[in-house]
């Protein structure tokens, strides 16, 4: 048995590994040939485009958005479809936001106050959870109105739901309908797919030019970036079940409907619900960026600080923002993890229910259980603290974090942005092409030039390759750690015990969140952004190298062990060779969560495509170069992905051959 496997090791990876040289050979001569060339026509056709300046494609894009909203309230097509789109779903945000947040017309205070919220939200996780998860859950929506941020807190848990519940409404449907159908889930895979590689900045700015900026744009970008999780996972729960079971049900005599609903959708309860847990984090993170659009909660709070690089605010909004990511988590995750056995007694609930619908009834009948008392307000103190803390980092620490930042962007980020930004366009385009060719597939070489060319008819190209040098930087450093750590974690089951659950906080936590602290580190500049993107990252990069190397045959590497090789020969000649194609999925996932993260961080001076979406929505002449831009950041995104995705393919096939 060893001998057979030290046989299959021994043809397989060096075919694989001269193959890989080969390409990485010729994808070095690409590179040398474009230094070569950049060192004699830099500067050159370059598409370089002033802060103010437009072109006749941005111009283009301020007379659409001038001319609908001219037509707003006369073209047909808003009158009897988006209008009422718009005003459907700002009605339901106003309904939810009048139950526990904002006061109607006849009551200065919401119907439920914030006493029969705690209530309702300890009740409700005791429900579908633990007693456990109650007091945690209580005990985090007190500490928001501690902060006192209780009404902004309010309005963003108002969306939240607004959001999730259209989501559910739709995605479950769809899911299951993915699940039961073959055809449809070839269908609907692509499209999810594109809603997924999209950065989440770049749902706002067409949305805006249909419905107007608010809460119906803000809940509609936030349904598009939070449906696809519970869509697939749905899918994939229906057609995990057990076929034998499945087959008994049938020959039962069992209908379609009577079979999906007394067998498939009981075996996929849990997924489902897992389903569920990530559509609300997804949606949660949506909500917090949508505030650019002007949707209300503690993402409006978040951008104003992070605008006038307040990090006392900013740190307190992110706190309560982690805060509520936490407590929605924890009760989603417990709820699909909780067996029957775990569940309080119907009879006890029964019980709890009416100490809970008294907390109800005090929180609208008094003004002390309706709005959380100001005196109580330890938010400003945080804010005080953290800005604190910030001064006397910058102050004391500049010598070290200034440092730091002026060695990467010296040494990494100008001189790749220097060679993206100011080499000629099609220098660039030509090698980015041929990469892909070489790395890729000739579908990914179609795709990158497709690409690359609406790029350049965007007017956008020196903000694009600004924006893909960082990303670069970003991802490199993202895949060190992710591979460093991942492959710990893959080779110790006590290393993945302790470092799974920090990646798995990291990824409840919405992007802007991670903005704030290094915001206090390194002020704003695009180191602070890139930073930011390597940390938002590395939890899902490191997760899916630790599967692949989990993943690797025990008796291949113990045919390694046997036959000599130390630890490091085992790692790097059949571990990390043989799990090659995790590690460009990760590379992959990695791309696409630093190109979401790299954008956001326009806001703390990354400049390039980020800032110009935030400046088309800050100001109307420049909205039809923010639009622009975040069609050049789709336009990233897809290349990125096409490309990552057929090398992870292409490894794929050469380690079955």
């Amino acid at each position: 048995m060893v001998a057979t496997s030290r046989t299959t090791v021994s043809t397989r990876l060096p075919r694989m590994s001269i193959v890989v040289r080969n390409r990485g050979r010729i994808v070095a001569g690409i590179l040398a040939v474009w230094l070569l060339l950049w060192l004699v026509l830099r500067g050159t056709h370059t598409l370089a485009l002033g802060g103010a300046q437009l072109t006749t494609v941005h111009r283009w894009f301020n007379d659409l958005n001038d001319a609908i909203g001219a037509g707003r309230d006369s073209n047909p097509l808003f009158l009897y479809f988006f209008n009422h789109i718009r005003v459907g779903i700002d009605e339901f945000v106003v309904v939810i936001q009048s139950v526990i947040a904002q006061p109607s017309f006849d009551r200065p205070v919401p119907l439920i106050g914030w006493f029969g919220v705690v209530a309702l939200v300890g009740f409700g996780s005791w429900a579908v959870a633990n007693i456990r998860v109650a007091l945690l859950a209580a005990a985090g929506f007190f500490f928001l109105g501690l902060q006192g941020l209780w009404r902004e807190s309010m309005d963003t848990l108002a969306l939240t739901l607004a959001a999730v519940i259209i989501s559910l409404a739709i995605g479950i449907p769809l899911g299951v309908w993915a699940g039961m159908s073959d055809r449809f889930n070839r269908l609907i895979t692509p499209v999810l797919d594109f809603m997924q590689i999209m950065p989440s900045f770049v749902y706002l700015a067409p949305l805006t030019l249909f419905f107007l900026i608010g809460p119906a744009s803000a809940t509609i970008a936030t349904l598009i970036y939070a449906a696809p999780p519970v869509i697939r996972l749905t899918a994939h729960g229906i057609r995990s079940a057990p076929h034998d079971t499945v087959e008994a049900s049938e020959s039962l005599g069992s209908t379609r409907t009577q079979t999906l609903t007394k067998v498939l959708l009981p075996a996929a309860k849990r997924t489902i619900v897992l389903g569920v847990n990530q559509t609300i984090m997804a949606a949660l993170a949506m909500v917090t960026i949508a505030a650019l659009i002007d949707a209300p909660g503690l993402g409006k709070t978040v951008v104003k600080a992070l605008q006038t690089l307040d990090v006392g605010t900013a740190f307190n909004a992110g706190l309560a923002i982690v805060v509520m990511a936490i407590v929605l988590d924890r009760v989603t995750t417990a709820a699909a993890g909780r067996g029957r056995r775990n569940r309080p007694h119907r009879i006890i609930l029964w019980l709890a229910a009416l100490p809970t619908a008294f907390a109800v009834w005090l929180s609208y009948t008094y003004v002390w259980a309706a709005e959380f008392d100001s005196n109580l307000d330890i938010g400003s103190k945080i804010a005080v603290w953290a800005g604190d803390v910030t001064t006397w980092v910058q102050s004391n620490l500049a010598p070290v974090t200034g440092g730091i930042k002026d060695v990467f962007t010296l040494v990494l980020i100008d001189p790749l942005q220097s060679v993206l930004a100011d080499s000629p366009w099609w220098l660039v385009a030509a090698a980015i092409v041929a990469i892909s060719l070489v790395v890729g597939s000739a579908r990914a070489a179609i795709v990158s030039s497709v690409c690359l060319a609406l790029i350049v008819f965007s007017g956008l190209w020196s903000d694009s390759m600004t924006t893909l040098a960082s990303t670069i930087v970003a991802t490199a450093f993202t895949m060190v750690i992710g591979i460093v750590v991942g492959v710990w974690m893959g080779r110790s089951k006590r290393a993945d015990r302790v470092i799974r659950p920090v990646l798995d906080a990291g990824q409840t936590m919405p992007v802007f969140v991670y903005l704030v602290p290094f915001l206090a580190l390194f002020a704003a500049s695009r180191f602070t952004a890139i930073a930011a993107a390597v940390v938002y990252a590395v939890p899902v990069a490191t997760k899916i190298v630790a599967d692949g190397i989990r993943g690797v045959s025990a008796t291949t590497v113990e045919a390694s062990v046997a036959s000599g090789a130390s630890t490091w020969q085992t790692i790097t000649k059949v571990q990390l060779p043989m799990s090659a194609r995790a590690v460009a999925l990760a590379t992959n996932q990695g791309l696409i969560y630093v190109l979401c993260m790299v954008v956001v961080g326009g806001l703390v001076g990354a400049g390039a495509l980020g800032y110009d979406v935030v400046a088309g929505f800050s100001q109307g002449q420049l909205y039809g170069k923010g639009l622009a831009a975040g069609i050049a950041i789709v336009l990233l995104g897809v290349m990125l992905d096409r490309l990552t995705q057929a090398a992870a393919n292409r490894m794929h096939r050469g380690g079955r051959r």
